[in-house]
């Protein structure tokens, strides 16, 4: 699994011109389930997720969590963080899982965050045509890749 985690001031998800999520303070994080993953890199990833220090303490040092921030969490399936570029100029999605595989880890990974963090996570529509709005705050931007816990 591959996830970009940014910190945000508020984030929004939005389909059809529905609105489907909204956070103010906490995580806007982008998830991409590859060929392989399974539970657990669902664990792991949650668990890294909730405790990653990325949010300021009263001196202004990142220092806190989610966990310990009490912030919000938006989790948005997006199956191009799995793209190969190193052919061409046409990102190749191989490997990505498909739906029948990714479906089933994304709503586990909801549910494991949201367990870690003792409350509902918002989410996007799986496969749908979404438009994510945030406010990064700081930036702060992570990447994390289970296969390398990095």
């Amino acid at each position: 699994m591959k996830a970009v985690i940014q910190r945000v001031s508020k984030a929004s998800v939005t389909v059809e011109g529905e609105l489907i999520s909204n956070i103010g303070n906490g995580l806007l994080i982008l998830l991409g389930i590859g060929n392989g993953d399974d539970e657990k890199d669902i664990e792991w990833l949650s668990r890294k997720i909730v405790n990653l220090r990325i949010f300021n303490d009263e001196n202004g040092v990142m220092n806190k969590s989610l966990l310990e921030n009490g912030g919000d969490a938006i989790v948005v399936s997006q199956f191009t963080l799995q793209a190969s570029t190193k052919k061409g100029n046409r990102p190749s999605y191989i490997k990505a899982a498909k739906p029948d595989i990714s479906i089933p880890l994304y709503e586990g990974f909801v549910k494991t965050i949201q367990k870690d963090l003792g409350k509902e996570v918002g989410t996007g529509v799986f496969g749908a045509d979404m438009k994510v709005d945030l406010l990064n705050d700081g930036p702060v931007t992570i990447i994390i890749d289970t296969k390398s816990k990095e």
